[in-house]
């Protein structure tokens, strides 16, 4: 029979139909992902549309992947199973169908798993990996969601650019040496990850790389002293990308066997400031000075840079009010 859903999950069937307690047992199987929750043959007959109502006793599940912020993808559920292929949907007045959700254990005799292979084959391992880490805890029990997986999958694809050439596709890292704001990145993410490893923290390190992969885009860095040590701490969350990047690196053996890098405190230290340089409150660009540099030094070096002149057209300001480790105002 063709089968129609309703905005509150009852089911519609055609008023020829009959139901039986045999029958709803039976029902619940066509569909990998159905939950009985109680047994209740109810039946209402709608005389206009000549359609009976049934409630045959349990709520229909829809699969998880077919559904994206509680809206149903009625396209890609009758692609997925055939029985829903000429069924009709009641429709919101948006013209969708929202589904609600509830939180259960995961079970094969509740028909709620999912399937590892199914994830890994549209994202990856390392993706379906570090996604499990970033939802939380892994001591602790989460609602599955694939919602966020395609945040971990962009992560993955920047940590890829960072040491290619986008438009040539090749593997490209500098030998330069790294500069200071570089290795600050890098180390704050080595202490992070080292202390969340050994607590068991790996959602926040997940969240560490993240911030770590883009201030290193931000810089357009990709030297080899920031990106291999890069490669080594995450290595544990996402081994295959990690091995094969160090592979281009042209190591030749595994980095399982490379030494855990070393924190260094002193790259953590603040010797500077970037000071904000606003015109009559409105922030315009930004200059950095040396924690010691005196109010009448940045004053002068602020008046002097031709941004500044750009934006004085000329004119001399009225006054400029600099905050020591805060702030440069000029007023025009």
């Amino acid at each position: 029979p063709e089968v129609f859903l309703s905005k509150d999950l009852k089911i519609i069937m055609d008023i020829g139909d009959i139901y039986s307690d045999q029958y709803s047992r039976a029902k619940k199987t066509i569909e990998d992902q159905l939950v009985e929750i109680s047994n209740n043959d109810e039946q209402l007959v709608h005389q206009d549309a000549g359609l009976l109502f049934t409630n045959i006793g349990y709520y229909k599940n829809i699969p998880i992947d077919c559904v994206k912020e509680n809206i149903l993808d009625i396209d890609q559920l009758k692609n997925k199973y055939s029985e829903y292929k000429n069924a009709e949907f009641i429709l919101n007045e948006n013209k969708q169908f929202i589904c609600g959700s509830e939180v259960e254990k995961m079970s094969k005799s509740k028909y709620n798993v999912v399937n590892p292979d199914d994830i890994c084959k549209q994202y990856g391992a390392d993706t379906l990996r570090m996604y499990e880490m970033f939802l939380g805890p892994l001591q602790d029990a989460k609602p599955w969601s694939t919602q966020g997986i395609e945040g971990v999958l962009r992560f993955l694809k920047k940590l890829w650019r960072l040491s290619h050439n986008n438009r040539e596709e090749t593997f490209e890292l500098s030998e330069d040496a790294p500069t200071k704001a570089e290795l600050k990145t890098l180390h704050k993410t080595i202490k992070k990850a080292t202390e969340d490893i050994d607590n068991f923290s790996f959602n926040t390190s997940v969240s560490a790389f993240m911030v770590c992969v883009n201030e290193l885009q931000e810089m357009k860095c990709n030297k080899r002293a920031v990106i291999e040590p890069l490669i080594i701490i995450l290595s544990p969350y996402a081994p295959h990308i990690c091995e094969e990047l160090w592979e281009l690196c042209g190591h030749t053996e595994s980095i399982e066997k490379v030494n855990w890098p070393e924190f260094k405190p002193e790259y953590l230290v603040e010797d500077a400031f970037n000071y904000p340089v606003s015109f009559n409150g409105k922030v315009r660009f930004n200059l950095e000075f040396s924690l010691d540099t005196d109010i009448k030094t940045i004053e002068e070096t602020v008046l002097a840079d031709e941004q500044t002149q750009k934006y004085l057209e000329g004119k001399a300001p009225k006054k400029v009010i600099v905050v020591k480790g805060r702030i440069v105002n000029v007023v025009i």
